[in-house]
C-alpha cells in the first residue's frame, strides 16, 4: 500500500512540470516582442541603408527565430515526452514531428539548434566588430 502511494505520487509529479511548459510558450510572446522590437529599431534609423547594418539586422532576426523554434519544439515535445500527450481535433493542422521526438531525438536537436545559435552569434559579433573598428585595428 505505502509502495502504491509512492508509486503514484512519482508518476502524477510529472503534471508538476507542466506549469515550465506554459512559461515556454509565454517566453515564446517576449521573444516576438524582441523580434517586433528589432524591426522598429532597425527601421527608425539609418540602419538599413548600410549593407552590413543590414546583415546584422537579418543575423538578428534568424538568431530570435531559431531560439523561438527551439523554445517552441522543447516545449512541445517536451510537454508530450513527459506530461501527457496532447489531443488534437483530426481537422487541425499538426507538425509532422509532433509525437515522433523521443527525447533522445530532442537532445539531438536542442544540440544542433544551439550549434546554429552559437554559430550566428560569432558571426555577429565578427562583423560588428568589423563595423566598428577601423580596418587598421583589425590586423
Amino acid at each position: 500500500m505505502f509502495e502504491r502511494l509512492i508509486e503514484s505520487t512519482v508518476f502524477y509529479s510529472r503534471w508538476l512540470l507542466a506549469p515550465m511548459f506554459v512559461g515556454l510558450a509565454l517566453g515564446l510572446v517576449l521573444l516576438l516582442v524582441s523580434f517586433i522590437s528589432e524591426f522598429v529599431h532597425f527601421f527608425s534609423t539609418d540602419g538599413m541603408f548600410h549593407s552590413k547594418a543590414t546583415a546584422l539586422f537579418i543575423l538578428e532576426l534568424i538568431d530570435l527565430t531559431l531560439i523561438g523554434s527551439l523554445v517552441a519544439m522543447v516545449a512541445i515535445a517536451g510537454y508530450e515526452n513527459f506530461v501527457s500527450k496532447i489531443d488534437f481535433r483530426d481537422d487541425l493542422e499538426r507538425p509532422e514531428w509532433m509525437g515522433k521526438v523521443d527525447f533522445a531525438g530532442l537532445k539531438l536537436k536542442v544540440i544542433s539548434a544551439l550549434v546554429a545559435i552559437s554559430s550566428i552569434e560569432l558571426l555577429k559579433a565578427v562583423s560588428y566588430t568589423h563595423l566598428t573598428l577601423p580596418t587598421s585595428d583589425l590586423v
